[in-house]
């Protein structure tokens, strides 16, 4: 059982010197734009407005960051999640996406303390062509990727396994986990799946 101790924003940044400092290991959530991040990440930390969710896709145009503590079982966690700006928006002007890939690369290519990036794919419309070709750019940049499949509420329960299976064979990866915001379906196992990968060694950091 993890339970969310706390959860607060800390700040948003544009460039690494706007990062906060790296006093805990970060994992990243990327996805493109309408793919539910927010509203996941809110599910996980059990917090309903800690990232604001827009109605209007593109809108997050930073990089925001985010304090969690832990506790599973009798250890205690402490890591930071980093909410990255949606790619894919087709109304987005040519001199936004440029600014955007450019703000997203520096951070997967220069953060020291990224241990992880959570790759957000809609389960309903499965795999875009922008998924796919950020996915392979992620395996050349990123520490450690897990795949996880939102919004599964919109499918009917007996086409939500074979859907993910089908994601998980487009884009070439062993697994793509459940999710959703709504049913909160996935919580624990996306909890679960990044402490093992954060921590790998089982030890915690220190909470003060």
């Amino acid at each position: 059982m993890i339970q969310v101790l706390d959860a607060r924003f800390v700040s948003s940044a544009v460039a690494p010197e706007g990062y906060p400092g790296a006093d805990r290991p970060e994992v990243a959530f990327v996805g493109r734009s309408n793919v539910g991040k927010s509203s996941m990440i809110n599910a996980l930390t059990g917090r309903r407005k800690l990232v604001r969710v827009s109605n209007t896709p593109g809108r997050t145009r930073t990089l925001n960051f985010f304090d969690v503590e832990l506790r599973r079982d009798q250890s205690r966690y402490a890591l930071r999640l980093a909410d990255l700006p949606g790619y894919g928006y087709a109304k987005a002007s040519k001199a936004d996406r440029s600014i955007w890939h450019q703000m997203i690369s520096t951070y997967l290519e220069k953060r020291q303390a990224l241990r992880a990036v959570v790759s957000i794919v809609d389960a309903e419309v499965g795999p875009t062509g922008d998924d796919v070709q950020t996915l392979d750019y992620l395996v050349e940049k990123a520490p450690l990727i897990l795949v996880v499949g939102t919004k599964l509420d919109r499918l009917p329960k007996a086409k939500r396994k074979p859907r993910l299976q089908e994601i998980a064979s487009r884009l070439e990866v062993p697994e793509v986990l459940p999710f959703s915001a709504t049913e909160k379906t996935g919580v624990e196992e996306v909890w679960a799946a990044l402490l093992e990968a954060v921590f790998p060694e089982g030890a915690p950091a220190s909470v003060s």
